[in-house]
């Protein structure tokens, strides 16, 4: 379990570096993103990505997960509409994100912590903006220190309310 957390070395404090967890679709996030790199854009190290062959596929469970193994911000994104792979996946995205994002503000989780994007192919600077942008706002929330909390909640009973 990586963790990037505010600590002193010999009492010097070393800037917060907030640990973001992308879940993308492979098509044309993780297409864009690698865009980007071959590109030699430039943008924030801080970000570790994780492929989906389609945001339709992805369980927010994982968001859940990741948060409650120390990371600081997620970015999920994928195809732009009308564009995915797989005809629809990313409608379902949508649609399974709106339920989400209704079940973490009835739990009082930081939204500010979460974004959803659409991101293609040809979109490497695109990605890296976005990325920039999400450490940033991440870095003035500060670390995520209530994944402590997310350990206590029964991930099952909200796995089920979650799988729409």
């Amino acid at each position: 379990m990586l963790k990037f957390r505010l600590y002193s070395t010999g009492g010097n404090m070393q800037e917060f570096e907030p640990k973001i967890v992308a879940f993308v679709c492979n098509w044309c996030t993780y297409a864009g993103a690698d865009l980007a790199g071959t590109s030699r854009i430039k943008y924030a190290t801080n970000v570790r990505i994780v492929r989906f062959p389609c945001t339709g596929r992805i369980d927010y469970m994982l968001i859940l997960k990741a948060f409650q193994n120390g990371a600081d911000g997620v970015i999920v994104s994928g195809c732009h509409p009308n564009d995915c792979h797989y005809t629809s996946g990313n409608f379902h995205a949508r649609r399974r994100w709106i339920v989400f994002n209704e079940l973490l503000e009835l739990l009082g989780f930081d939204k500010r912590r979460l974004f959803f994007s659409w991101v293609s192919a040809a979109e490497g600077a695109k990605w890296a903006n976005l990325v920039n942008e999400v450490v940033t706002e991440v870095r003035k929330l500060g670390p995520f220190t209530e994944y402590e909390e997310l350990s206590k909640i029964n991930i099952n009973s909200i796995g089920e309310l979650c799988n729409v």
